[in-house]
């Protein structure tokens, strides 16, 4: 009963600071982060109180709060929960940054995939776990060797900070197996088809425009995950 509550209490704070740590990693690529805001004032800290207007924390706040409070329901008091509760502040960061110039920055996406690694095989030692460490390993390899070949075919319409990003989805998505992995990576792929298409169809843009891709893949990662949960 509390530990929606408590993964909930967990994940607001963290969603609160993604817009301040999100404008400071949204730059082109090989660009240092920004350290100051439009206002003038000096960012010199990831963490605490922003010195200047946050637009949408509460939002950031209140969304990941809830996607933390329905993992820990899916999922429930296994020691695969903890793994999920750590890596959606990252994913909802990586998430905030692509929308805003289209780039997953390799300082997000390397951590996410060796993070998710190290603490699964971590949560694999405990007991009561639900899931397999070496499916989440192969996983990885097949989701980011799939991407890595669609980047081969055409590599304007997908970045390699996609294939990365795919490395870590695989992983988490593979820990509960083969049909949660085929799961969360279709629904990122119809999400985003689904986004494109409307932006053609409302003449918003044409079929070579480029689209942040990452929030999907994200959101198709998240679902997969819950329906994962309930079916372990």
């Amino acid at each position: 009963m509390y530990l929606p509550l408590l993964a909930a209490a967990w994940a607001a704070p963290l969603g609160w600071l993604v817009p301040r740590a999100a404008y400071r990693l949204a730059v082109e690529a090989g660009e240092p982060p920004r350290a100051a805001c439009p206002e003038g004032h000096a960012l010199t800290r990831w963490l605490g109180p922003p010195p200047c207007r946050q637009r949408g924390a509460r939002r950031w706040a209140a969304a990941t709060a809830t996607a933390a409070a329905t993992l820990a329901t899916t999922t429930g008091p296994r020691p695969e929960l903890a793994v999920w509760l750590l890596l959606l502040p990252l994913a909802a960061l990586l998430a905030a940054v692509d929308a805003r110039v289209h780039r997953l920055p390799d300082i997000l996406t390397v951590p996410l995939a060796a993070t998710a690694a190290a603490l699964l095989g971590a949560a694999a030692l405990a007991p009561h776990h639900q899931g397999s460490w070496r499916h989440a390993l192969l996983g990885g390899l097949a989701l980011g060797g799939a991407y890595f070949v669609l980047f081969l075919i055409n590599p304007a319409g997908l970045g390699f900070g996609d294939v990365k990003l795919a490395v870590g989805l695989g992983v988490v998505l593979g820990w509960y197996g083969w049909g949660t992995l085929f799961t969360g990576a279709f629904a990122g792929f119809a999400a985003g088809g689904m986004y494109g298409l409307g932006l053609i169809l409302a003449r918003r843009a044409d079929r070579r425009a480029a689209i942040p891709f990452g929030p999907f893949m994200i959101g198709g990662a998240y679902l997969g995950l819950l329906l994962g949960g309930l079916a372990a």
